[in-house]
């Protein structure tokens, strides 16, 4: 399993993320700056994911290192079509691990399981804001590195610069070509805090 996809690391993971040297990350850890827990009987340190990555955007580590392998994208979108366009298109033309989701629900689902790295969401879903959706992934400990590139079909200019004040990293507007969406995800998925 790919160190970097675990919600605990040990003190080397984490060093070979930060490019640091595994004693540092026991400096980080013993002085209280890096939060984690020792195993029971014996020296051996762990860091949940979580509080790694929020510990590099307070000391502006680059994000990287958690970028390793390859790069996990959420389709989130209702309508059959543009779910199943995208999905082929990226898995032949990139190599992106790619899911989907057509609702809210299983989206939160899949963000649980899958910890997509970006995710394509359709603000205008059924039964749900796409603003409450970015919300709760900018609230999550766990979704700190998943990057929100928000889909509509009726945005204006204005309403697209408006998403990127709510929270979101990007937007696209329907109908989109095959470049701009890799574009989109590449570009998202390049940012670092």
């Amino acid at each position: 399993m790919n160190p970097f996809e675990k919600d605990v690391l040990t003190t080397g993971e984490v060093a070979k993320i930060c490019n640091v040297a595994s004693r540092t990350v026991s400096k980080w850890f013993d002085s209280g700056q890096l939060k984690g827990y020792r195993i029971p009987g014996s020296k051996d340190r762990r860091i949940p994911m979580s509080a790694l990555v929020k510990f590099m955007k307070s000391h502006g580590i680059p994000m990287d290192g958690l970028m390793s392998g390859s790069l996990r994208v959420l389709i989130v979108d209702d309508e059959e079509e543009v779910v199943h366009t995208l999905q082929s298109i990226l898995s032949e033309q990139t190599n992106f691990e790619v899911r989907s989701a057509r609702s809210a629900f299983t989206a939160g689902i899949e963000c649980e399981r899958f910890r997509p790295h970006v995710m394509l969401l359709d603000i205008h879903l059924p039964g749900c804001e796409g603003q409450i959706i970015c919300q709760a992934i900018r609230e999550s400990d766990d979704l700190q590195i998943t990057k929100v590139i928000a889909t509509s079909g009726k945005v204006t200019d204005g309403q697209a610069a408006q998403l990127l004040h709510q929270g979101f990293d990007s937007a696209l507007r329907k109908p989109f070509s095959v470049r701009q969406v890799i574009e989109a995800i590449e570009s998202a998925s390049a940012i670092v805090y």
